[in-house]
């Protein structure tokens, strides 16, 4: 009979190819490794009722015996099935179930890296590709897996005990500088990252190099060391095979096969490719020991947080902590915390193994107690993720830059311990102080959403918030470190912001143009007639670490035509379906947090009013209703993403809106009532103390002058209109002789002043308010 699957269609077996098959990668006198299976279980329709089981099993010692029997012509390919499922104890051929049971509770480490492997070759391909399908998260995991180095140091161990034992060092496979150790690097970075990386879910070791060259993840001269030495390597293990035609891998020791093997080689005698050898293997151990032994630390079996107070104490100081008696408590507070008490076995190690290092680098900082306080918070926060402490404990660098943020930010070391995925951020210091181009962010996005399901929001939602805290952490990282000036820290949040409200209304577009198509002359793969504008911090180019976003959605068309999808809708609903998913994208509160607190109230009419606007309904508030703060948040307002011909509408509106003509005095009299409105509500009102945003001479002073000055002189002076950041509009302000070149300078030199302090303030975790002594002579100039 023929064994069918659950849709009664005949099925076969299913051949993956693993090792060097599977990654396409025989030599010249390779064995094969295989794994059986079938897909669904059942009973053939005979006599007996014959499992699919023993079905199969026949149909498999028969192909295994067709491949590896050795008759007067030799044989096929020598076929090896211990890799499957409980290796030799265990059936030769499982059914998916059965396999998927074993993979998800019993599977050894060391069978996800033979599955990096794994290939569909032979039998039923669609139900192979099917169970690859089924394996990838056995193989690849979501988080960042750096367990996978220690575990690969522990096999090559074994590996290298082994040939100790046998005398078998000059083996161009296994020993030192072989070919499994360029494997192993390739082997360790897929499965750390392949869980986030697809690129490296490659079976062959050249693509995987290359891939890692292409992410940065190695330097371009390691990848191609590792290149040249694995094709060097398979030559010579080829030419070892072909003398004699025999499997090996070891050098060898009589004279005569030696000067053959140099030979056939290139070299003229084997004292020259043996040195020329020696050098390849020395280049490829060198960059073998720096990724995958690089991070470990000897002194941490030494630190028993449970022993001795006294033990405790003399550990502490022989680590260079000077303030022994202030770092006990926290360590006795920090060791009886329920996450350190709760560890499993594995995660007291890692933890034994990265304390002593984390003290150590405490010990260094300026502020060594506060510094040890904020870092045991942080261990403490993430102690439940083991995967976090191995990161930290095999990675040296990492655990260098989080000392040095942890000294200079609590807000930098409690947001990584909301999202301690920001943790590989401190891998590579050259990225992590280099805050990317908005260019830049925008080729970073697109890779990060890369084949994201436009059906599925929350994958979506989880790689956009993933991004932001990624890269605000770069800017707070260069902001402390002085690598970037304050002007450019507000640029490089804007264009975090711009890049993520883009992106967000994109898939809102296309989410909705699939359920209920689009307006007429759109295009469903592209933002037609909608834009997005902002006000406030966003459109002033001035956002700060925790700003919220102020936000307008427009659209230009005839609100009541009909979308052309199978569920129509009037053009004005689809907008504002359009709107709410955006806002949906932005502000749910998801695992990985929220992307940015959104307001909307600035739209015509406020919250009373639509939540997306047309062109002509917004240009007829703007004209006809718009009260004077609306007129001074225009100021600031800026299309940062949609459709450019809605963004050219609205900045015609926006420029005939500021540049009205005005009556000198009831604008200053409306000015100056707004002003001390917020003041009164919004002040510090707290004796001996300066808010640096809402006090007499603060931020909100400049900018109401600011503003003043634009709606006053706009109708005289047109290029007014053209910026909508406080600097830039202090030079025009300059140009358009509404202020003197040195009262302008001095705002602007106050203005940035007073925003380094609001961006220390944030990084610190302090309100924005300073002692009342403070900037007095500045203050009272900008009140003047």
């Amino acid at each position: 009979g023929t064994p069918l699957n659950q849709q009664g269609e005949p099925q076969n077996l299913v051949v993956l190819g693993m090792g060097k098959l599977g990654a396409w990668e025989l030599n010249f006198s390779s064995d094969i490794d295989l794994i059986l299976a079938f897909r669904d279980d059942g009973e053939l329709n005979d006599r007996r009722e014959t499992a699919y089981s023993e079905f199969y099993t026949r149909l498999a010692r028969n192909l295994v015996k067709v491949m590896d029997a050795v008759t007067e012509d030799g044989f096929v390919f020598r076929t090896d099935t211990r890799l499957r499922p409980f290796g030799d104890s265990g059936p030769l051929v499982m059914s998916f179930d059965a396999m998927e049971a074993y993979y998800q509770s019993q599977a050894r480490e060391w069978e996800r890296y033979a599955m990096v492997k794994a290939r569909a070759i032979a039998g039923d391909l669609k139900a192979g590709h099917e169970l690859e399908e089924f394996l990838r998260p056995f193989v690849y995991r979501r988080y960042l897996d750096y367990r996978a180095l220690g575990e690969l140091r522990e096999l090559k161990r074994k590996i290298t005990d082994e040939l100790i034992r046998k005398d078998r060092q000059e083996n161009v496979k296994l020993g030192p500088g072989g070919i499994r150790e360029i494997e192993f690097i390739g082997q360790a970075f897929q499965l750390i990252r392949g869980g986030h990386e697809k690129g490296l879910r490659e079976r062959r070791i050249q693509v995987v190099l290359r891939e890692l060259g292409d992410l940065g993840l190695m330097a371009p001269e390691s990848v191609q060391t590792l290149l040249d030495a694995y094709a060097t390597l398979r030559t010579v293990e080829n030419r070892l095979q072909q003398y004699g035609d025999r499997q090996t891998h070891d050098l060898p020791t009589q004279p005569q096969e030696r000067l053959a093997i140099a030979f056939a080689l290139g070299y003229p005698d084997w004292e020259t490719f043996k040195q020329a050898l020696d050098g390849v293997r020395s280049r490829v151990h060198a960059i073998f020991q720096e990724v995958i032994t690089g991070g470990q630390t000897e002194a941490a079996a030494n630190l028993n947080l449970h022993g001795d107070p006294e033990q405790v104490a003399a550990t502490v100081s022989a680590l260079g902590f000077a303030d022994v008696a202030g770092a006990l408590p926290l360590l006795d507070a920090f060791q009886k915390s329920h996450a350190v008490r709760k560890l499993t076995a594995r995660g007291e190690a890692e933890l034994k193994r990265l304390l002593p290092e984390l003290i150590r680098g405490a010990a260094r900082m300026a502020q060594p107690l506060l510094t040890l306080e904020r870092i045991l918070g942080l261990i403490e926060a993430i102690a439940s993720r083991n995967v976090y402490l191995t990161l930290l404990a095999e990675n040296p660098q990492a655990r260098e830059q989080l000392v040095k943020l942890a000294d200079a930010s609590p807000w930098i070391t409690h947001a990584i311990a909301r999202h301690p995925l920001l943790l590989d951020e401190l891998l590579d210091p050259r990225s992590l102080y280099q805050p990317l181009t908005r260019a830049e962010l925008q080729r970073e996005l697109d890779h990060k959403l890369d084949g994201v399901d436009v059906a599925d929001p929350e994958p979506l939602m989880v790689a956009l918030r993933q991004f932001k805290q990624a890269n605000v952490l770069r800017v707070a990282a260069a902001d402390i470190s002085g690598a970037i000036p304050l002007m450019v820290v507000s640029d490089f949040l804007s264009y975090i912001a711009e890049n993520i409200i883009d992106s967000a209304m994109r898939h809102a577009w296309l989410m909705t143009a699939q359920r209920h198509g689009v307006p007429p002359g759109a295009r469903p793969d592209h933002v037609d007639g909608f834009a997005v504008i902002a006000y406030g911090k966003l459109g002033g180019l001035e956002l700060g670490y925790g700003s919220d976003l102020d936000l307008v959605f427009l659209y230009h068309g005839d609100g009541q035509a009909s979308t052309d999808g199978e569920k129509p809708l009037m053009v004005a609903e689809f907008f504002a379906r359009l709107g709410k998913r955006i806002i949906h994208l932005l502000t749910t509160n998801t695992p990985a947090g929220i992307l940015y607190e959104t307001d909307l109230r600035l739209r015509p009419s406020g919250s009373s009013g639509l939540l997306v606007s047309s062109v002509d309904a917004f240009e007829t508030y703007q004209m006809q209703e718009a009260w004077t703060w609306e007129q001074q948040a225009l100021v600031k307002a800026r299309c940062v993403a949609g459709d450019p011909g809605v963004a050219e509408k609205f900045a015609a509106i926006r420029a005939q809106s500021l540049c009205r003509q005005r009556d000198t005095e009831m604008l200053r009299g409306e000015v100056r009532a707004m002003r001390e409105k917020m003041r009164e509500s919004l002040g510090s009102h707290t004796p001996g103390q300066f808010d640096l945003k809402q006090d007499f001479g603060g931020i909100v002073d400049i900018e109401f002058l600011v503003q003043f000055g634009v709606l006053l002189r706009a109708q005289s002076c047109p290029p007014l209109t053209e910026w909508t950041d406080v600097v830039r509009l202090l030079e025009s302000l300059t140009a358009a002789g509404f202020l003197a070149a040195e009262d302008a300078g001095f705002l602007r030199q106050a203005y940035c002043g007073y925003r380094e302090r609001t961006h220390r303030a944030a990084l610190m975790e302090v309100p924005a308010r300073l002692p009342e002594d403070e900037f007095v002579e500045v203050r009272s100039r900008v009140q003047a």
